[in-house]
């Protein structure tokens, strides 16, 4: 059973739509590893897609602090902005449904969290391979999903990964960050999401263009900050 797996969505629509489409033919399932709502427009329409459309949906920091139980004082500007906007756009039905998701999902062969799996409720990111080898004391399966830093890589035991596609060697043990659907940061504006095969053991990255443009003058006419349309167009 071939699994899609998104992430770090930040009320992105359009992105959204265009990852749904895409793998909607491709898997039996779709996991999303949190950050449904934050920065930007669309956050109950975002909300609404990944309910019906996405088996399971995991707790990411903006959707915590969209439903009032994070503290954002480490957000930056832009960011504290974006959230305070979002609460006051967010439907009680909206709120409802995040305040219930479950901050980490684990199977004997993975183990899928938003941020890191050493403490998944407070967000730590995991940004290089000597940080990713310390957090993979925290779980004994093979490998862990992550989002969160918004860069798609694969840490192993012996370094970075940054193939198309990486196919997990026999007793070896990986951190896999599938990037972002809504909010590239790593210079390639196209959303980016993975397809996670169990029995052949790899996963495979894509990269998808959407209409970045529509999303971008939405922001805008939403009075959120010039910043979060920008940083759009160049993937960072």
């Amino acid at each position: 059973m071939k699994i899609g797996i998104i992430s770090d969505i930040h009320a992105n629509l359009e992105a959204l739509q265009t990852a749904l489409n895409f793998l909607s033919n491709r898997v039996e399932q779709i996991y999303c590893l949190g950050d449904v709502v934050g920065y930007g427009p669309n956050p109950n329409e975002c909300v609404d897609l990944v309910r019906e459309q996405c088996s399971l949906v995991l707790m990411g920091n903006h959707d915590y602090a969209a439903i009032g139980k994070a503290n954002i004082e480490y957000f930056n500007e832009f960011a504290r902005i974006a959230t305070f906007w979002t609460q006051n756009q967010l439907t009680p039905q909206s709120k409802q449904y995040l305040e219930m998701l479950p901050f980490t999902h684990q199977t004997d062969e993975f183990v899928m969290v938003h941020a890191s799996p050493t403490n998944p409720a407070h967000w730590y990111y995991v940004l290089s391979a000597e940080e990713a080898r310390i957090e993979m004391q925290a779980f004994v399966q093979p490998v862990c999903f992550i989002g969160h830093s918004h860069v798609p890589v694969v840490y192993s035991l012996n370094g970075t990964l940054r193939q198309e596609m990486v196919k997990f060697e026999q007793n070896g043990k990986y951190i896999v960050n599938v990037g972002s659907v809504g909010q590239p940061r790593d210079r390639d504006p196209r959303s980016s999401v993975v397809i996670y095969d169990p029995e052949e053991k790899t996963v495979q990255y894509h990269r998808l263009e959407y209409d970045v443009r529509t999303t971008y003058n939405k922001i805008l006419d939403a009075g959120l900050p010039e910043f979060l349309a920008e940083r759009l167009l160049i993937g960072y």
